[in-house]
């Protein structure tokens, strides 16, 4: 039975409806069931005063957490610490693992491998490859992925014919297909050494033909760009009804500059004016949502040879705080950080969480946005131990809420694997349960 009356009540100065002001939420059964400038009732009131910034947890909707199969580089504990303690309550995690997630029971297998051992709430991708089991995978899942460039994992599907009867099926379910949209038949594999080389193996013209073949599907599927890498891909992605993805690695690195193998990812940092054409695009607000790629691999292995070196960034823990920062620089504003952060892909991928509005989950995070630090690699939680963003300034959130439970306090993790499924979430809502 829903409960009508709050177990909790959290007062304090949040952003609710596109606007910060005092706001008092009740909570039950870790839902939000009011929102007012007083609500009555709770056992439990706390009161978070007026120098914190109380915002909708954020979701990451592209992330590489390892398990099962490459758990050096990452496993569900590690990565979900990373992600709270970055001011992330929901996670969804990419299929490229081993195995890779391709039919049903891999999907169960990885779900049973995870289950108590995530500090957010996560959904766990499929992947599309010829003839799959869309429709028997959709209830299962937040989305589906397409990789019709190669990366790690090899799930490939580049061919038209191949393509389009998974798609064909995958309208049916209504879900979404979030594509890594470079087109393998451009993609070079010439010896390389550093980021300029890379980028020349894998150009542009890669994810311009992947975007112009899945123009075809516009009007018939949900389809997320990720990882846009260009102000043009951006704009001819929304003109087809897309939605678009991007890192904060491609926001902000380039080819020439930064060009050791810790910079290596798929799709690659471009030139100085691809970056900076893509910083302008997201300053004017044409970018859905923020999307980390979070992609770790062990320092041992990112200080190979470049060509041996493997392809990832990590980013789950440091990409909400470097937006913090930019939003109290008055480089973007609260609205945009917000949208892009919590409401679009809750919207997007339809989980009931990045707004403070009643039915949605209670989680929230939770700033001192007058505690500027710097990223220190050291301090960070994933088992990559490295960051290519040591240094930058960042506003690390204070206290952080899942589902009305306390998760992180003073900026350290505090809760236990609390972190639950979003698709088994969504069936117990749906049964009244």
């Amino acid at each position: 039975m829903t409960r009508t009356e709050p177990e909790t009540v959290i007062c304090g100065r949040m952003f609710v409806d596109g606007e910060l002001r005092y706001t008092e939420v009740g909570i039950a059964d870790g839902r939000i069931i009011s929102v007012g400038r007083m609500v009555s009732g709770g056992d439990e009131r706390i009161d978070l005063g007026t120098s914190m910034t109380v915002l909708p947890g954020f979701m990451d909707p592209h992330v590489h957490l390892r398990d099962p199969g490459m758990t050096s580089k990452e496993d569900f504990r590690t990565g979900t610490t990373s992600a709270v303690c970055g001011g992330v309550t929901c996670v969804l995690d990419m299929p490229n693992t081993k195995p890779p997630v391709t039919d049903v029971q891999t999907l169960m297998d990885k779900k049973r491998i995870v289950s108590g051992r995530a500090f957010v709430d996560y959904g766990l991708f499929a992947a599309l490859t010829p003839n799959c089991s869309a429709a028997l995978l959709a209830p299962h899942v937040p989305a589906f992925k397409l990789f019709m460039g190669s990366t790690t994992g090899n799930i490939l599907m580049n061919d038209d014919e191949e393509i389009a009867p998974v798609m064909a099926e995958v309208a049916g379910t209504g879900k979404v297909v979030s594509v890594h949209a470079e087109d393998d038949r451009l993609i070079g594999r010439e010896a390389e050494r550093n980021c300029q080389d890379h980028l020349r193996n894998r150009p542009v013209e890669a994810e311009f033909s992947a975007l112009r073949r899945l123009a075809r599907y516009s009007g018939t599927n949900r389809i997320n760009i990720c990882h846009c890498t260009n102000a043009e891909q951006v704009r001819s992605a929304a003109s087809l009804g897309f939605t678009t993805e991007v890192t904060m690695h491609h926001l902000l690195f380039e080819a020439s500059r930064n060009t050791s193998a810790v910079y290596k990812t798929n799709p690659p940092i471009r030139d100085r004016a691809t970056r900076d054409a893509l910083y302008q695009s997201f300053l004017r607000g044409e970018i859905a949502m923020f999307g980390t790629d979070h992609a770790p691999h062990t320092l041992e292995e990112k200080t190979r040879d470049f060509d041996s070196a493997p392809g990832g960034i990590p980013g789950v823990e440091t990409t909400v705080p470097m937006v913090m920062e930019m939003v109290r620089s008055g480089t973007i504003g609260m609205s945009q950080a917000v949208a892009m952060g919590a409401e679009r892909p809750g919207e997007v991928f339809s989980v009931p969480k990045g707004r403070i509005a009643v039915g949605y989950d209670a989680d929230f995070s939770i700033f001192d946005m007058r505690k500027v630090t710097e990223i220190d690699q050291r301090r960070l939680h994933s088992k990559a131990g490295f960051s290519p963003y040591h240094g930058m300034r960042a506003v690390f959130p204070d206290t952080v809420i899942i589902r009305g439970q306390v998760q992180v306090k003073e900026g350290e993790p505090c809760g236990e694997p609390m972190g639950k499924d979003v698709c088994g979430r969504l069936r117990s809502r749906l049964l009244g349960s």
